[in-house]
């Protein structure tokens, strides 16, 4: 996946000339720049597999390789640069989504994929049991303290190791973020128990999966009747009870209907997060369906341990605003690395 800070000021202005206008020659670059520096930055952004040439010589134009939309490059650091009020950010939930959303994954990526973030079951097959349940625990501990920290949680990674390990809650913290933190674990428990209930989902999942996460925390169950808003953004979600479990409703199907298992999940940590179903507890609900449905296809879970709170927050809302999935794959794809690489090593 391409690393965002490979990509220079100049390069950022080529990619939104050519997703302003389909394409760009080398010629209309060099108006701007020298022509060197233009050669540099267009051949930088091919071998970052962000832009294809096209045609030949003089004729050349260069396109993007991506031809979904809401997949297109976005600058993050430019997009928070601007004002609230000045990020023409769509305020109302886009119904048109369910259709225009298209393939997540090109073809070569399936196949990566395929190859480097599948087979866990059999990883956990090559590992003495003792090492297996070792490591169970450990990846439980560090996803249910980095998705708890997303949420404004505040136990460290040893509090919520000897939380979860020894029942012993941390001095200087509330009774409910301990809550949070053993939901989840509860949760990912019965995501292990019950995987294969995910490969086709409906909609009691997704329900008993948001019970489990918000147990005791005050959190009222079932879609919410009333409207929610969002920090740090002008998107107000759907209210309507009705319209709720409608959309709910059509992104199940969308999911069953999607094939390739990581595009599957990506749709759930990002649509459930997107409509907002319950009153709280929904971005936690969208990163354990995503994992449940990961584990079912025999894919690795994500842990998030390695993100960034801040990078997700802001994922999320670009994706709230402009309905752009760019940062949060690249963020879920690199998770999937991660997890492979740091986890149930044989």
């Amino acid at each position: 996946m391409v690393n965002d800070t490979n990509i220079n000021e100049r390069q950022k202005d080529i990619l939104k000339q050519i997703i302003k206008s389909g394409s760009v020659s080398r010629g209309q670059i060099a108006t701007e720049f020298s022509k060197i520096t233009a050669v540099r930055d267009l051949k930088g952004l091919v071998e970052l597999k962000l832009i294809r040439p096209v045609g030949g010589g003089r004729s050349t134009q260069y396109i993007l390789v991506e031809k979904n939309p809401h997949l297109y490059y976005l600058d993050k650091i430019d997009y928070f640069t601007n004002d609230l009020d000045l990020r023409g950010a769509q305020t109302s939930f886009n119904q048109k989504i369910f259709k225009n959303i298209g393939p997540l994954f090109s073809a070569e990526e399936i196949k990566q994929l395929q190859k480097q973030a599948a087979g866990f079951s059999q990883r956990g097959k090559n590992l003495d049991k003792t090492i297996y349940k070792r490591e169970l625990e450990r990846f439980i501990i560090e996803f249910a303290w980095k998705s708890s920290q997303i949420e404004g949680n505040t136990y460290d990674l040893l509090e919520t190791e000897t939380l979860i390990k020894q029942r012993q809650e941390a001095v200087g913290h509330s009774h409910e973020e301990a809550i949070m933190i053993l939901n989840h674990k509860d949760a990912f428990d019965s995501i292990i128990k019950n995987k294969q209930d995910f490969k086709t989902l409906n909609f009691s999942d997704i329900l008993q999966l948001h019970n489990l996460l918000t147990k005791g925390l005050e959190i009222s169950a079932g879609i919410r009747f009333q409207p929610v808003a969002i920090t740090g953004t002008l998107y107000r979600p759907l209210q309507g009870k009705i319209e709720l479990k409608t959309v709910v409703r059509q992104t199940i199907k969308l999911i069953n209907q999607t094939e390739f298992p990581p595009a599957k999940a990506l749709l759930a940590a990002s649509f459930i997060a997107y409509i907002q179903p319950f009153n709280d507890g929904n971005k936690r609900t969208a990163r354990n369906l995503a994992n449940a449905i990961l584990l079912a296809y025999d894919y690795f879970p994500l842990s998030y341990r390695a993100v960034d709170v801040n990078d997700y927050r802001r994922a999320m809302i670009i994706f709230y605003e402009q309905n752009n999935l760019y940062h949060l794959k690249q963020m879920f794809v690199e998770q999937l690395d991660f997890s492979r690489n740091n986890y149930f090593r044989t």
